[in-house]
């Protein structure tokens, strides 16, 4: 492994919904991204690259504590696939964080952005190794919002933190991300000599899409591109002072979605237009277990130590990024738990192949897919059985079921899937997992807001109806 000099900073940078197929340099010729297009030019550029849950919950707390969702119990939210506002679940501080781990070895951390692991205060970033926190607690589309679904009428104000205080509630969400980046900003300029761990998790393209209009304006693909090109702007002010301070070449960037957007799938609820998201040339959305739900874009840059503009083609995932920071920091873990990420450093600084071997794929509780390096098994799709072999390699569209062209493969393939089972469970087959750990859980748990007639909201209601 390359020589690291000192200890390097990091940036991780975790967009919300945002597709395989909606940056230039993966594809789009309907968003335009400079910035992150000369990113991955700077670095290199992960084609195969997974979250563990093609939903933000589970996919959140696996990518900080490097474990299945299962594993650490946020497979499901008493039969909800993510956190709602006031629920009393959250990520436990039995769970060791990535930040936590990095804090305790002299890092200084700031979390910007939406967390969405738990709300209540017990659950928040700055129980989990962050020292301060600004951001939404949860999703973007938990507020109070115009006509909302019967099923959401119930969701009290959106509340903005300070750490753990609510600073405001209802805010003009077409500013946060100027916001985020000012605070991002304060943090990076911070007169400390400590390296630091910065993770900006944005709002973007979650639904509502509130832009503004001057952002709209320069869009060729309405509030969705100009959303896409609002994360390509802060990722260029984020680069612009590391190298105004000298911290570029000492700082790991990293830039990532949280899971797979809704494609040319309308919302969930509002709209029945597409709302412009792609995951070409995948198949499937967000929340769902085809690979348009959970392979991202992801994107690492090191100058000097990653080598510039190779595209990596192997199989990486989110849960590796605890391990392998961990280890190119220098810092130790406390904790004997179990976790399933692997240190991919060797595969970034000097081209190693992967040692990740297989994938699992998890919805809520459910195992419906796994694969290896080059095909995927599956088992289901929610209450559907779905017995279907795929050659990734060839057909990333899974198109073309090649089961009976490779009974091997599948009989090996099977028995990953069985492995995975016992260890993990699989609540379709009503299997319990043996190293599997509980929630963290909160008596009488109350929401950080609610709502007031009298109260001067910023926006009393978001005026779009599209949610999810």
């Amino acid at each position: 492994m390359t020589e690291v000099r000192g200890r390097p900073n990091i940036v991780l940078i975790n967009c919300d919904d945002l597709g395989y197929g909606d940056l230039g340099c993966y594809g789009s010729t309907k968003n335009e991204t400079p910035v992150l297009d000369h990113l991955a030019a700077s670095g290199m550029r992960f084609t195969s690259f997974y979250m563990a849950s093609p939903v933000c919950s589970p996919s959140r707390a696996a990518l900080l504590t490097g474990c299945y969702p299962p594993r650490i119990g946020f497979g499901s939210f008493d039969g909800l696939p993510v956190l709602f506002p006031g629920q009393g679940l959250g990520l436990p501080d039995t769970e060791e964080t990535l930040a936590a781990v990095l804090s305790r070895s002299g890092y200084r951390t700031q979390m910007v952005g939406k967390w969405h692991c738990g709300d209540q205060p017990d659950f928040l970033p700055t129980r989990h190794g962050f020292d301060r926190y600004f951001g939404l607690p949860y999703s973007n589309d938990m507020g109070r919002q115009v006509n909302p679904p019967s099923i959401l009428d119930w969701l009290p104000p959106l509340p903005l933190l300070a750490d753990t205080t609510v600073v405001e509630q209802q805010p003009d969400q077409a500013s946060l991300t100027e916001r985020y980046v000012e605070e991002c900003l304060r943090f990076l300029r911070d007169d400390d000599s400590r390296p630091f761990f910065l993770y900006l998790a944005h709002l973007y393209v979650h639904l509502p899409i509130y832009v503004t209009d001057e952002r709209l304006a320069a869009s060729k693909n309405g509030p969705y591109g100009a959303a896409v090109g609002a994360i390509d702007w802060a990722t260029g002010v984020i680069l612009d002072e590391l190298d105004a301070l000298g911290l570029r070449e000492d700082t790991i960037v990293i830039f990532t979605s949280d899971n797979g957007s809704l494609g040319d799938a309308p919302p969930p609820w509002g709209s029945t237009t597409p709302i412009g998201a792609s995951n070409l040339p995948l198949r499937g959305t967000k929340g769902s277990t085809w690979e348009g739900g959970l392979r991202v874009p992801a994107i690492v840059s090191w100058p000097g130590r990653v080598p510039r503009g190779l595209t990596n083609d192997d199989l990486h995932t989110s849960l590796d990024l605890f391990p392998t920071l961990v280890a190119l920091t220098g810092a130790e873990r406390t904790t004997e738990h179990l976790i399933d990420g692997v240190d991919v450093s060797a595969c970034w600084t000097d081209g190693a192949p992967t040692p990740v071997s297989t994938f699992a794929y998890y919805r809520q509780n459910n195992l419906e897919a796994v694969r290896n390096d080059r095909f995927k098994l599956h088992f289901a799709k929610g209450d559907d059985v779905l017995d279907a072999l795929f050659d990734l390699e060839a057909d990333p569209g899974e198109t073309t079921d090649v089961a009976d062209q490779h009974h091997d493969i599948v009989a090996t393939l099977t028995a990953v899937a069985d492995d995975i089972r016992r260890r993990l469970g699989d609540a379709r087959l009503a299997m319990t997992g043996s190293e599997c750990r509980p929630i963290g859980r909160v008596l009488d748990p109350k929401p950080l807001t609610t709502y007031d007639v009298e109260h001067p909201y910023v926006v009393a209601e978001y005026d779009l109806s599209d949610k999810g």
